[in-house]
């Protein structure tokens, strides 16, 4: 990548790690046969999943599927929906999923793969960017689907393998349906697959093991380079009394030192409204085919997150202070 180099959480609280604000904008400041039995498996209760819809119904609401920046037939395609980003990468070998959305959307993303004209069974690879149930909820699905291999960090493991919410393992309104990982990924380690590379780069935080993913992609003769960020918002972490996990303020203020001078060609993240997809895609539709290339969205966007971070932790310290 180029560079210049408190425990009962509320539903909305995780619901904050995507601000419908546009980030480009923002002030300073049919279900798959396995689905039952994988919510079943972890508990995913109908009424959770029910107040989620509720309460987030823009990670609903259906977009048509569409390729972001690339030649015809690869590159990277957005399978998401208006609130939840959910990315496609086809190879002639198989192809790579990042994110499965909520834990009953894997058949959300499978009808976009197939509107693409793919058949979703011959994706081989899943990869996650956070275990949160918005993001990991539907890869177990999706692995059953399809037999993909789950690729995750080490830090992740735990949470995506248990179906759980780290540091608020009770809360079972933050369940996902569990999901065996089978390769862990290491920060800089790339993957290889059907002449595509993806590298990892973790920065804990926002989980403890939010790795975001960069690729490069082709298009008109010229390399971009693509990266899928995973997340620095507080969202649902406690930061203080106790903190979430140990070290996640510190990790966070890492995060912000590793990616402050980061300068993708193409900005996405697991929140289209973090990278303003929504009028980008206009654009695009009006005729614009590099409408996502910006090399200085991703800098404006991690200022912006930064300064929530602060006035976050300024806030929960403060709550916990006598």
């Amino acid at each position: 990548m180029k560079t210049t180099r408190f425990l009962a959480l509320p539903l909305l609280a995780l619901a904050a790690c995507a601000p419908s604000l546009d980030i480009a904008e923002a002030p300073n400041e049919q279900a798959s046969s396995a689905a039952p039995d994988a919510l079943a498996e972890n508990k995913v209760s109908a009424e959770n999943l029910a107040k989620w819809r509720k309460d987030n119904p823009s990670w609903y609401a259906a977009v048509e599927p569409f390729q972001v920046v690339g030649e015809q037939g690869a590159g990277i395609y957005y399978v998401g929906t208006e609130g939840l980003g959910m990315f496609f990468i086809p190879t002639a070998d198989g192809h790579i999923v990042i994110d499965g959305g909520m834990p009953d959307q894997a058949s959300m993303v499978a009808d976009a793969i197939t509107k693409l004209g793919y058949d979703p069974k011959d994706i081989k690879i899943l990869l996650n960017s956070h275990a949160h149930l918005d993001h990991s909820g539907g890869l177990a699905d999706l692995k059953v689907m399809s037999g993909a291999q789950m690729i995750a960090s080490e830090g992740d493991r735990s949470a995506l393998e248990g179906g759980f919410y780290l540091g608020s393992e009770e809360e079972d309104f933050l369940f996902a349906p569990p999901v065996k990982v089978d390769r862990i990924i290491a920060d800089g380690e790339t993957i290889s697959h059907g002449g595509v590379t993806m590298t990892a780069h973790l920065h804990p935080g926002h989980s403890r093991g939010c790795t975001s993913w960069s690729m490069d992609v082709v298009q008109g003769g010229k390399t971009y380079d693509v990266l899928v960020f995973c997340s620095a918002t507080v969202a649902a972490n406690r930061l203080v009394n106790p903190p979430q996990y140990e070290g996640i303020v510190d990790d966070y203020r890492s995060t912000f030192d590793k990616t402050r001078d980061w300068k993708p060609d193409v900005f996405l993240a697991n929140h289209p409204g973090f990278f303003g997809m929504a009028k980008k895609r206009e654009k695009k539709k009006a005729g614009d085919p590099l409408v996502f290339v910006d090399d200085q969205a991703f800098g404006k966007f991690i200022t912006t997150i930064e300064g929530w971070f602060k006035d976050g932790l300024r806030k929960q310290t403060e709550v916990a202070t006598p």
